[in-house]
């Protein structure tokens, strides 16, 4: 792999997809700044390293100050235009034909990843389980490496609030219908809204021999399997509600609320909520057949294991680049920590678009110098690459030289 600079990486994918055009003053009007491009790929690296403008100003060689870098990211970037820019990135790397080796965008598994916050902010809560006040940043990563979207949430909110909110926003051309996560996402009610809205929820369960199966009816026995039922199911209840339940899917699916919204009312465990009571039977029955599915199907259980390693790989990877202000995000303004995962999502798509790039160029120069590619081999190639990647020292950008066009590397040719 050719030794990189983080920052002309940057400047690389924002070539091939123009994902800077979206950057501007939020009235909408063009930008008044000398060489805007230049400057907002500088505010990219700063926030989405974590660096903060003062310590990265330092560092640029005049390129820009730190009140330059902190007025472009309040004035000039927003959440939606990061959410665009994300979008520009995740369609051009679906062209590409070496991540269709991974995956095919089918499929994509959620997982959250513990950021430092301090103790005295809206967000902030202490987590048991790996020590210490701050927030969760949760991913949703196709099967083809790159993350589709990221949100910021507080660590003791249960993860399966979040898991069908980052496929309904996600707005690119890679649209999984396949859902894979680990025990915090999923729960009964998210079962059910995922079946209801056509999206497959097949979660990696802990202690899933602990869960009960049941039944569809008190006459139906099973020759082999009959001691893991130990319950029934109340179609009654789900056909009573029936209608109820479809019409907040559409209210979901035309978003008039949003799924996180429902999960967090649902998650009360209300004994007068008869709506949470109607999603949690139906929730029953699709997590019933999902179980006999995975005790079944060890082709299953083995893609379910891929899927949720990968997200797990790719927490280590992004923050791998958040390696400034020794991994403590320093505002305090929810809007701006949400908004520094989200410039550190398009930091580690930027750096996987460059690196697929990068090996689909090494694998056809193999392949021209007469090397067999076996497509199997290509499989357990992953972009989350970093030894040739260079993160300190002085930033330097030359917007003068371009890389290669993309429509030249585009195709692998296996």
């Amino acid at each position: 792999m050719p030794e990189q600079n983080l920052i002309d990486i940057l400047k690389n994918v924002d070539y091939w997809t123009n994902f800077t055009r979206h950057f501007g003053p939020l009235s909408g009007s063009d930008p008044k700044l000398h060489r805007a491009t230049e400057r907002y790929l500088l505010t990219l690296f700063t926030y989405g390293c974590n660096l903060g403008p003062y310590q990265a100003a330092r560092h640029m060689r005049g390129l820009a100050t730190a009140h330059e870098l902190s007025f472009i990211n309040r004035r000039h970037i927003n959440l939606s235009k990061l959410n665009s820019a994300l979008v520009d990135i995740l369609n051009r790397y679906h062209i590409l034909e070496l991540p269709t080796f991974w995956g095919k965008g089918t499929s994509a598994a959620a997982d959250g990843t513990k950021y430092d916050l301090y103790e005295q902010n809206l967000l902030s809560e202490y987590h048991i389980r790996y020590g210490g006040y701050g927030g969760i940043a949760y991913h949703h990563v196709a099967d083809s490496y790159i993350a589709l979207f990221s949100h910021f949430i507080p660590c003791g909110t249960w993860e399966a609030v979040y898991i069908i909110d980052g496929l309904l926003k996600n707005s690119s051309l890679i649209q999984p219908k396949t859902l894979h996560a680990d025990t915090q996402g999923q729960s009964t009610p998210v079962f059910a809204l995922s079946h209801l809205l056509g999206i497959k929820l097949m979660p990696r369960i802990r202690n899933w021999k602990d869960l009960t199966f049941y039944r569809p009816d008190k006459n139906t026995t099973y020759q082999h399997i009959d001691s893991l039922f130990s319950d029934l199911i109340n179609w009654k209840l789900i056909k009573t509600h029936w209608q109820d339940l479809f019409r907040v899917v559409l209210s979901i699916s035309t978003g008039k609320i949003s799924s996180s919204v429902l999960l967090r009312k649902l998650g009360n465990y209300s004994r007068k909520n008869r709506l949470y009571k109607a999603f949690r039977e139906l929730g029953r029955v699709v997590r019933t057949v999902f179980l006999l599915e995975y005790i079944s199907d060890a082709k299953l259980r083995k893609q379910i294991q891929a899927a949720t390693n990968k997200v797990e790989t790719y927490n280590g990877f992004s923050k791998w680049f958040c390696f400034g202000g020794e991994g403590l995000i320093a505002n305090n303004d929810p809007e701006e920590q949400e908004k520094i995962i989200k410039y550190n999502t398009l930091v580690t798509n930027a750096v996987i678009f460059q690196n697929t790039v990068d090996l689909t160029e090494i694998l056809r120069q193999l392949k021209r110098e007469g090397y067999l590619i076996d497509p199997e081999d290509i499989k357990a190639i992953s972009p989350y690459l970093t030894e040739h990647i260079k993160r300190f020292g002085d930033y330097w950008l030359d917007m003068d030289i371009f890389p290669k066009a993309l429509d030249e590397m585009v195709a692998l040719g296996v």
